[in-house]
């Protein structure tokens, strides 16, 4: 059952992001359920981005306690005060329907603990391609199990644990392997409710340090999974 003004934390991580920022908050405050709170998470940026994010009332600023994009999302979670939490990069943006969308349905379904939607990527300059993106992103619209794309119960982190701070990208890759590993209860939203945009300072896939992330966050699960539960005592 539906509740009229659900609890939810909105946490945006940025580093001097003040070239989109301002576009990545406003789509937050556009929403047609409106978060509870919108904590912004900055690593110590030396452009205005701190600036920016306290010149709106309804934004959290906190400086980052420690490094790295999992630091920072983790120094969220610990801080979030709503039931449900929500994530997004400084340099996107949300459709104005998606927490409404992903709450609503998570409410109607109590046992799931986290949704994602579908994504369209976008380029911020037509003329200027990021070398080492995959094209093909832009010519369709994609299931994205990445945090931008997650809305979840607070209680999610208790039961799958925090992000890994091991990582220096990719720890998304590694949280949602813990979920699949875990066979906690999702559910994929088939409609796009996430614009990710793709620019010069965007992280590729194809990056040597993602991709040295992503296969350790492949050999982990592949651990979890082959593991022998502990039967002494």
């Amino acid at each position: 059952m539906s509740t009229e003004n659900p609890s939810i934390s909105v946490i945006i991580v940025v580093k001097n992001g003040e070239r989109f920022l301002r576009e990545a908050i406003e789509s937050v405050l556009q929403q047609t359920l409106p978060a509870s709170e919108i904590l912004v998470i900055d690593g110590h940026s030396t452009d205005k981005t701190k600036a920016l994010a306290q010149s709106y009332p309804e934004v959290t600023y906190i400086l980052q306690a420690g490094k790295g994009i999992p630091n920072a999302y983790n120094q969220g979670i610990q801080t979030a005060s709503g039931e449900f939490i929500a994530f997004l990069s400084h340099d996107d943006r949300w459709t104005p329907n998606k927490l409404e969308t992903q709450v609503r349905w998570m409410e109607k379904n109590p046992d799931t603990l986290y949704t994602i939607c579908k994504a369209h990527f976008f380029l911020d300059d037509p003329n200027n391609i990021p070398t080492d993106f995959k094209q093909n992103l832009l010519q369709g619209d994609y299931t994205a199990p990445m945090m931008e794309t997650l809305v979840a119960r607070k209680k999610i982190f208790d039961i799958v644990g925090m992000l890994d701070e091991s990582f220096t990208i990719s720890e998304d890759v590694d949280w949602y392997a813990r979920c699949a590993d875990a066979k906690v209860r999702m559910a994929v939203i088939p409609e796009v409710l996430l614009h990710k945009r793709v620019h010069d300072q965007s992280a590729t896939m194809t990056a040597p340090a993602e991709q040295h992330d992503l296969l350790n966050a492949l050999h982990k699960s592949v651990v979890r999974k082959h593991r022998k539960p502990d039967t002494s005592g």
